[in-house]
């Protein structure tokens, strides 16, 4: 690790020299919390976000968390997905089901993607059902200052722009208080019609990863993570602020590049 720095707020920051260094330190805070969440609660229910995110927690597929995670118990689950066929190209489940869900023993039944046969809205509504249901039954943890569901894990990517999930700057569902899930028909990245989960959902999770890698993202990472002042606009990944859980952000050198604290021995 080239630099990390824990923030009394609850957010911590580790950037790491190499990809590979991502990697693996990715896999071993996933496999951490899983033992952790099946010791105290029998259960691990983790929410996958899109993009590059699949590809850097393919380790999991690895030895050895391919033989000591229990993945009996994990339950999985989609913090946003596009609204089309479970085999198009630019669906989620298909992209997590090819990277890592067909290559370890999950449960087939604990993978609950979204009904991709009707409309956004109906999606959206549908997966909320979904999601109330383990709620009732504590398979997913509720939180203990509001009604919301509360993940044990949700792994978020970030966008150039700083978007998070299918949360995008100045969309009018960033403001959506009420519903865990929503939904959009004008994604400005496509395709445009998309479910996702709220900020209060996010924010109730007791664990929260947002994992970016790269130089095209280091400006917005600057603005989500520094003090950049009221001038600037907030972006989606500065308002990840889980109110009783722990955000990390894993970064590599580049994506890093532009952060105030980021200091590198040469």
């Amino acid at each position: 690790m080239a630099f990390s720095e824990a923030n009394k707020d609850g957010r911590e920051v580790r950037i790491y020299e190499y990809l590979d260094e991502v990697n693996t330190n990715l896999a071993d805070y996933i496999a951490e919390l899983s033992e952790a969440s099946v010791k105290e609660r029998g259960v691990f229910a983790i929410a996958l976000s899109s993009g590059s995110l699949i590809s850097l927690i393919g380790k999991l597929c690895e030895a050895p968390y391919s033989k000591t995670v229990d993945w009996a118990k994990w339950y999985i689950f989609w913090v946003d997905e596009r609204v089309v066929a479970k085999n198009h190209a630019d669906s989620n489940y298909k992209l997590a089901k090819d990277g890592l869900l067909s290559k370890v023993p999950i449960v087939p039944s604990h993978v609950h993607s979204i009904n991709d046969t009707v409309s956004a809205e109906k999606a959206a509504e549908d997966y909320e059902f979904v999601i109330r249901q383990f709620v009732r039954t504590r398979v997913i943890s509720v939180s203990d200052i509001s009604d919301c569901p509360k993940f044990d894990l949700i792994l978020l990517g970030m966008g150039p722009d700083g978007h998070v999930a299918s949360l995008f700057p100045n969309h009018s569902i960033l403001d959506e208080k009420e519903e865990w899930v929503t939904f959009l028909t004008d994604s400005p990245k496509p395709p445009p019609e998309r479910i996702t989960f709220t900020l209060p959902v996010i924010n109730s999770a007791s664990n929260v990863a947002i994992v970016v890698t790269g130089s095209s993202k280091a400006e917005a990472v600057h603005s989500a993570i520094d003090d950049v002042g009221p001038d600037c606009p907030t972006l989606p990944a500065k308002m990840v602020q889980p109110t009783k859980g722990n955000l990390v952000w894993f970064l590599d050198k580049a994506a890093a590049s532009k952060l105030d604290s980021a200091k590198f021995s040469e």
